[in-house]
C-alpha cells in the first residue's frame, strides 16, 4: 500500500488536476447542456469506465515492467515526469482556436454512457497519461506494485466521478461560461500547463531525493 503522505500528495494533485477543465470535462458539459443532467451524469459514468479500463491496463503494463526490471520502471518515472513537464509546456503555448467547441448530437442514456466509455478508452493520450501520472507515486519497497497502482487508480476515478459529477449537475451555468468565455479558456491553459510542469518536476525531483 501507497504510504500515507505518497496517497495525500497523490489525492491533492489528482484533485487540482481533476477540478481544471479538459476534454472529458467539456464533453460532459455539453451532453448535460444538451441532453440535461440525466444525459451528463450518463456520460460521466461512461468516462469513468473508461479511466477504470485505462487504470487497469496500465497497472497490469507497468508490472510486466517492474518484473522484467526495476531500472525500466525507474526510466519509466523519469520519462513520465519528463512528458508531463511537456504536456505543461504544450498547454501553455496552445492557442485558444486549438480548442474547439465540441458538439454532440443528442442520443439515448445509454448510448451516451457507452459513447463516453468509448471517448475515453479510445483516447491515446489518456493512456499515456496514467502511465506517466501513476507511476509519480509508486514506490516498489513499499509493497506490491500492482496494488498500489490500483490503489490509487481508483481513488483518482473516484475522485473524477464526484468532480465530473458536480460539473454535470451545474452545466446549466457553468457549461456556457466553459463553452463561450475566451477569458476562462485562456486562464484555464495557464493554470492547467502550470500544474502539469510542477507536478512533473516535483516528482522528478523528489525521485532523484529518494536515491
Amino acid at each position: 500500500m501507497p504510504g500515507l503522505s505518497t496517497m495525500a500528495l497523490f489525492l491533492l494533485a489528482a484533485l487540482v488536476l481533476l477540478v481544471i477543465p479538459g476534454p472529458a470535462v467539456l464533453y460532459i458539459v455539453t451532453r448535460a447542456i444538451t441532453q440535461g443532467r440525466r444525459a451528463g451524469l450518463a456520460s460521466v459514468l461512461g468516462v469513468e469506465l473508461g479511466t477504470l479500463a485505462h487504470i487497469a491496463g496500465a497497472a497490469l503494463g507497468l508490472s510486466v515492467l517492474l518484473m522484467t526490471s526495476a531500472l525500466a520502471f525507474s526510466v519509466v518515472k523519469y520519462l513520465g515526469a519528463v512528458y508531463l513537464v511537456f504536456l505543461g509546456v504544450r498547454t501553455l503555448l496552445a492557442r485558444d482556436d486549438d480548442q474547439p467547441v465540441v458538439e454532440v448530437t443528442p442520443r439515448r442514456l445509454t448510448r451516451v454512457c457507452a459513447q463516453g466509455f468509448l471517448v475515453q478508452l479510445l483516447n491515446p493520450k489518456t493512456a499515456l497519461f496514467f502511465y506517466a501520472f501513476l507511476p509519480q507515486f509508486v514506490d516498489p519497497a513499499k509493497g506490491d506494485a500492482v496494488e498500489q497502482i490500483l490503489v490509487l487508480g481508483a481513488l483518482f476515478a473516484m475522485l473524477a466521478f464526484c468532480t465530473d459529477g458536480a460539473y454535470a449537475l451545474f452545466a446549466g451555468t457553468v457549461g456556457q461560461l466553459l463553452h463561450r468565455n475566451a477569458r476562462f479558456r485562456r486562464a484555464r491553459r495557464y493554470v492547467t500547463g502550470s500544474i502539469y510542469i510542477s507536478l512533473g518536476m516535483t516528482t522528478a525531483l523528489a525521485g532523484v531525493e529518494r536515491k
